[in-house]
């Protein structure tokens, strides 16, 4: 059923990739997850095997694909963290996430120092504020921070509703993923592949606020179909979608699926006509329809890459619940 239900997501938008995608995936391999992060993993070859799976530098390039090689790489490099940030704190709880969100955003804001912040991913984040500052305007750093301090207090919901097993209603399930799934962030670092920052007066604009909020939502509902037996096996389905329109409505899980696709379709209508239907931006104008250009082909970018990812179409795509309970005993101390 997952990918015929999954076959049923489209988007009228060009797909494109970065041709660096394969040369940037062997840093990835050979240079991160091999070298610099490997003691991460050290004697666990299958879980690194597992996030080399994942083609990290693949799906960034989707997103990105027409950034330079320098460019691209601290994209990849944030990707790469979003995997495995995701999965050592998949078992911890809410104020174990609070403080790992307070030590991160310290990190990227150059307030502490990677030693100093005891996190064991904090000299990846040291290492990506550097490569950001390259390539970001401070207002544009900002916003990247900002997105994803979001992302964190969507983990510390989830967190909430996972440790009392209980379900939040639909509409706050769709918002919390709407952060919690780390999509933002990536968005925020499109002045990376522009290299035209928009004003916070066009950036800000309710207009494009929701076109973005529409594209996030998108990918959540093409990601909870995607991701359902993930989620069920890592306990994880309090917080995914299609679970909860399932236990919500007292639907099968293929109704809620179709719900979930139903839902998908509404958003994609609403961001098509907003493409399409945009209020005048004065001299910002062709830069907005550029900006919204990009963030329409990460809808169909991410469709592309993901499909066959045995991340999330298996359940020996991603690491085990003992690998990340090993990992959490060594996190907040």
């Amino acid at each position: 059923m997952n990918s015929e239900m999954l076959s049923k997501f489209r988007y009228p938008f060009p797909t494109l990739k970065n041709p660096f995608a394969e040369t940037l995936q062997e840093v990835t391999n050979n240079e991160w997850i091999d070298k610099e992060y490997r003691w991460l993993y050290y004697n666990d070859e299958s879980t690194r095997l597992k996030y080399k799976k994942t083609k990290t530098a693949h799906i960034a390039s989707q997103w990105f694909p027409t950034a330079s090689y320098e460019r691209l790489q601290p994209v990849c490099r944030f990707m790469l963290w979003t995997l495995y940030n995701d999965d050592m704190y998949e078992e911890v709880t809410p104020e174990e996430i609070q403080l790992v969100h307070k030590h991160t955003i310290a990190i990227l804001k150059g307030k502490v120092t990677a030693e100093k912040s005891g996190l064991p991913l904090g000299q990846l984040l040291s290492s990506l504020r550097e490569e950001l500052l390259k390539y970001l305007t401070p207002a544009s750093l900002q916003r990247f921070i900002a997105a994803l301090s979001r992302y964190f207090n969507g983990l510390e919901q989830e967190m909430a509703y996972k440790t009392r097993r209980t379900f939040p209603g639909i509409e706050e399930c769709l918002a919390i993923r709407e952060n919690s799934l780390c999509l933002r962030p990536f968005l925020e670092l499109a002045d990376i592949e522009t290299e035209q920052p928009l004003p916070d007066e066009i950036h800000d604009h309710p207009v494009i606020q929701r076109i973005i909020s529409l594209a996030i939502r998108m990918m959540v509902c093409f990601n909870e179909v995607q991701s359902v037996r993930k989620d069920e096996a890592t306990d994880g389905i309090y917080y995914n979608v299609v679970k909860a329109i399932q236990h919500n409505r007292n639907l099968s899980l293929e109704e809620a699926c179709l719900e979930d696709l139903r839902i998908h379709n509404e958003y994609l209508r609403e961001f098509i006509h907003l493409q399409s239907f945009l209020p005048d931006f004065g001299r910002w104008h062709d830069l907005v329809v550029n900006r919204i250009h990009y963030i329409s082909m990460t809808l169909s970018g991410w469709k592309a890459v993901s499909f066959n990812l045995p991340r999330y179409n298996s359940t020996e795509g991603f690491p085990s619940i003992e690998t990340i309970r090993q990992k959490n005993s060594k996190v907040g101390t």
